[in-house]
C-alpha cells in the first residue's frame, strides 16, 4: 500500500510501542501486530502481549501495565490502557478523525501499481442457450473479482470465451433444420438467445423418443469442422442470434469484456498442438483414432475400474473437444498478451478438467501453465433442486432481472409517494433488483453451493444489497439537505475532537478497515471478505443514524460540520464498495 495518513498513524504507535517494551524490559522488537479491540469502547486500536511476556518472563497483564505507563500520551495517543493481556490504544477523537477523513477524501488510491498483468475469464456462455442464473453467478463473480484486482494496482483484462462450436450447438442445429420451419426471432418476438435455446430444449425432448437424432449431430458437426458451406451458414446464422440476445444480458447484468475468445476461433490451434505433443511423445493416439494423454496416478489416482487414467484431447471422428480448444486459448492469452497470470472462472464441477488442463500445458512444454488458476463456484440451487439446460428447467438470467425489478418496484411502493414519477420508479428498482441478486450470490465463499432466495435477498433488512443500499441512501440524504450543502461549501474547518460518541467510532473504525478488506478480498479472490466489509459499515451508520442527529436545532453548527465531514467520507467509502461489487448506488430507496 501506499504511505498514506493512516500508515502514519499506525507508525507512531509502532514506535512508541517499541519504544515503550525497550524502555520497560529492554528488549529490542522490530515490530508488533496492531489490530482492532472487540468493542470500540476499549479503545481505537490494541496490542495483544502475549509474545513479549515470554520474552520478558513476567505475565502478559503485568508486561501490560508496564507498557502503558511507559508509553504515556502524545499530541496523537490520548490514553493507553492495560486490560488483561492487552494494551487498548486510545487516539485523540480530533486526531482519529481528521486522520480518516484526509486519508479516504484524497484523490489517490492506496495502492500502487503492481505491474502483474493478470487477465480474469469469466462468464463462458454456450451458443445453444441463454444465459441462466448458474451464468449470473460466474458473470458476478467474475466481474466482482476483475474490478478488485484492478483496485489494488493490477493490469486487468476481462475476457469472455465463447463456447460456439461443438455437440450442444449442433443439437440445438438440428432441431431447428427439423422443426424451425423459417421462423426467427423477430418473426417470434424473443430474444435469439431464447429462441435458439428452445430447439436446444426441442431437442432433448425429441430424441428421447428418436435416438437417430444423435447421428444427425454427429454428422452435423463432422461438417462443420471440413467447412461445409450449408451447414457454416446455418450456424452462423443462429450464432447471431444469440450474441444479439447475449448483449442485451450482458447489459443488464454490467458484464464487460476486453477481449472475447470464440471456440470456433481456437480450436485449430489447440488441434495443432495436439499433433506436436504426438509427435513429441507426450500425447498418443489410439487404435480408434482418439487422442490421449495419460494421467499420473501419483497426481490423478485410478479410475473406478482401478486403471490409470487418461484424457481424450480429439475424437475417434476428429474432431473436437472442450480441451482441445483450452489448450488453444491458454496459448493465445499469454501470446496476444503478455499475462503474468490467467483466472478461470469455471464451476466447482470442472476442477478435474482445469486440473488436467495445466497439467496438460506444463507437459507439452508451456511455460505459462505455472501462471494458470482456476477460481471454481458452486452450484446455484432453486427451491425446487438443480437447474437443468436440456429440460428446460433453468432460471433465465432476463427472467430473473425482471422479476427482481418488480419484487423491489413493490418494496419500493411500500416507501414512496404517488409523486414520484414511474420512469424514476423503475430505474430505481433496477438497480435495486440486481444489487440483491449480486449481494446474494457474492456474500458467501465462492466454492459454497447457495439457494437462491429472491424474497430473502431483497430484503431492507440483514446481511442484503439493499440494506446496504439504503444506508447509502439514508447517508446521502442527510448531505442533500441545503443546510449540508452550505455546510460542505463553507470553508470552515471541522473541529473533530467534538466527535467520539460509540455509533461514530464505530463508521471510523469501519472507513479504517476498509482498504485491508479490499486487500484480503483481493489477494483471496473473494468477493464475500468485501461484502461482510461492507454489510458492517452499512450497520455502523444505521446504528448512528437511529440515535443521532446530524441537522437539527439541538446540534451545535461545529459538531454538525464535523458530523457531515464524516458522513461524506462514509458515502464515498461505501458507494466504492458497492461499485467494486458491481453494485449501483441509489440516492434516494
Amino acid at each position: 500500500m501506499k504511505p498514506s495518513e493512516l500508515s502514519l498513524l499506525y507508525s507512531h504507535i509502532q514506535s512508541r510501542f517499541l519504544g515503550a517494551v525497550k524502555s520497560a524490559f529492554g528488549i529490542d522488537l522490530d515490530e508488533v501486530s496492531i489490530v482492532f479491540p472487540p468493542d470500540v469502547s476499549l479503545g481505537d486500536f490494541t496490542v495483544a502481549c502475549f509474545d513479549l511476556a515470554k520474552k520478558a518472563k513476567t505475565s502478559p497483564a503485568k508486561a501490560v501495565e508496564k507498557i502503558a505507563q511507559a508509553m504515556g500520551e502524545t499530541d496523537l495517543i490520548e490514553k493507553v490502557s492495560a486490560i488483561g493481556p492487552y494494551a487498548n490504544i486510545k487516539i485523540r477523537p480530533g486526531v482519529l478523525f481528521r486522520t480518516i477523513c484526509a486519508e479516504m477524501a484524497s484523490d489517490e488510491k492506496w495502492f500502487e501499481p503492481t505491474g502483474e498483468k493478470v487477465m480474469v475469464e469469466y462468464l463462458s456462455p454456450n451458443t445453444n442457450k441463454p444465459i441462466h442464473l448458474g451464468h449470473a453467478r460466474n458473470g458476478i463473480l467474475g466481474m466482482a473479482v476483475s474490478n478488485m484486482l484492478q483496485a489494488v494496482g493490477h493490469n486487468v483484462v476481462k475476457a469472455n470465451l465463447v463456447n460456439d462450436r461443438g455437440v450442444p450447438i449442433c443439437k440445438s442445429m438440428v432441431a431447428y433444420k427439423k422443426w424451425g420451419h423459417g421462423e426467427t426471432p423477430a418473426s417470434k418476438g424473443i430474444k435469439g438467445d431464447h429462441f435458439v435455446g428452445d430447439f436446444y430444449v426441442l431437442y432433448a425432448k425429441g430424441s428421447d423418443k428418436d435416438p437417430s437424432l444423435d447421428a444427425d449431430v454427429k454428422e452435423c458437426l463432422l461438417k462443420w469442422e471440413a467447412g461445409d458451406q450449408e451447414t457454416v451458414a446455418l450456424w452462423r446464422l443462429m450464432n447471431e442470434w444469440v450474441y444479439a440476445g447475449f448483449e442485451k444480458t450482458y447489459h443488464t447484468f454490467g458484464f464487460v469484456f476486453d477481449v472475447t475468445y470464440y471456440e470456433s476461433e481456437t480450436y485449430q490451434l489447440g488441434k495443432d498442438i495436439i499433433q506436436k505433443g504426438i509427435q513429441s511423445g507426450v500425447l498418443e493416439r489410439l487404435a480408434d483414432g482418439s487422442v490421449v494423454a495419460w494421467l499420473p496416478v501419483e497426481k490423478f489416482g485410478k479410475d473406478e475400474a482401478g486403471k490409470q487414467r487418461l484424457v481424450t484431447l480429439v475424437r475417434g471422428d476428429g474432431t473436437s473437444v472442450y480441451m482441445t480448444q483450452d489448450l488453444g486459448t491458454a496459448v493465445l492469452k499469454f501470446k496476444g498478451h503478455g499475462l503474468t497470470r490467467s483466472i478461470h472462472v469455471v464451476g466447482s464441477e470442472q476442477k478435474h478438467h482445469f486440473a488436467c488442463l495445466f497439467f496438460l500445458l506444463e507437459q507439452l512444454g508451456f511455460s505459462s501453465a505455472g501462471k494458470c488458476y482456476h477460481l471454481p463456484y458452486g452450484m446455484v440451487y432453486l427451491p425446487e433442486g438443480r437447474m437443468k439446460s436440456r429440460e428446460g428447467k433453468v432460471v433465465d438470467a432476463d427472467d430473473l432481472a425482471k422479476e427482481m425489478t418488480e419484487l423491489a418496484r413493490e418494496e419500493i411502493a411500500k416507501r414512496v409517494d404517488q409523486s414520484v414519477p414511474e420512469d424514476v420508479v423503475t430505474q430505481r428498482a433496477k438497480k435495486i433488483g440486481m444489487a440483491a441478486i449480486k449481494f446474494f450470490l457474492l456474500k458467501v465463499n465462492s466454492e459454497k453451493d447457495i439457494y437462491f432466495n429472491p424474497k430473502e435477498s431483497l430484503s431492507f433488512e440483514g446481511n442484503t444489497g439493499p440494506y446496504c443500499q439504503y444506508a447509502y441512501a439514508r447517508a446521502k440524504s442527510i448531505l442533500s439537505r441545503k443546510e449540508a450543502l452550505d455546510i460542505i461549501d463553507s470553508e470552515a474547518e471541522p473541529d473533530f475532537s467534538l466527535l467520539g460518541e460509540k455509533e461514530e467510532l464505530l463508521i471510523a473504525r469501519s472507513i479504517m478497515q476498509f482498504p485491508q478488506a479490499l486487500k484480503d478480498s483481493a489477494d483471496e479472490l473473494n468477493p464475500s471478505v468485501l461484502c461482510d466489509w461492507t454489510y458492517n459499515a452499512a450497520k455502523a451508520f444505521n446504528q448512528f443514524y437511529h440515535k443521532h442527529m446530524v441537522i437539527h436545532s439541538e446540534v451545535s453548527p461545529d459538531l454538525a460540520l464535523a458530523r457531515i465531514k464524516l458522513l461524506k467520507v462514509f458515502c464515498a467509502t461505501i458507494g466504492y464498495s458497492l461499485n467494486l461489487l458491481g453494485i449501483e448506488t441509489v440516492d434516494e430507496m
